[in-house]
């Protein structure tokens, strides 16, 4: 049991850190470290609420719970500067989907958790290229 925990823990690590290392090597806010503790910390939240039972005990609450907290931490993410720009949304963003890949490991779904990481990297970087594009033939 407590092996199958710490498996789980591992793989969230990982996948949030290669999350995190997209946003370090872009040098975007909240690193590796920040994305791997994300990933894993929804995970042990999510693997510690199935461990309650009894008849009033209901674990979704404390994935609503993970949700509700990363956003905190997400809207720590946005800033806005004096020449009226707005920086950190897609951070923000892809921490929330990160919270979800942490429950996701928790629960056991890891093919889930694994392509929601492969779509989040092509988001992240090749989108962003087309995107560049897109914005350059728009002006």
């Amino acid at each position: 049991m407590e092996m199958d925990i710490i498996v789980k823990l591992v793989i969230a690590a990982f996948l949030g850190s290669l999350i995190g290392l997209e946003r370090e090597i872009h040098k975007k806010p909240g690193g590796l470290r920040t994305h791997a503790l994300v990933c894993m910390g929804s995970t042990l939240f999510t693997v510690v609420s199935l461990g309650f039972s009894g008849p009033n005990v209901d674990s979704s609450r404390i994935a609503a719970g993970i949700v509700t907290g990363i956003g905190f931490l997400a809207a720590g993410m946005i800033i806005k500067t004096d020449a009226k720009k707005v920086y950190g949304f897609t951070t923000a963003a892809e921490l929330w989907v990160l919270a979800a890949i942490g429950i996701s490991v928790g629960i056991g779904f890891y093919a889930a958790a694994a392509v929601t990481t492969l779509v989040v990297l092509v988001i992240l970087d090749p989108l962003k290229k087309f995107e560049g594009v897109f914005n350059k033939k728009k002006r």
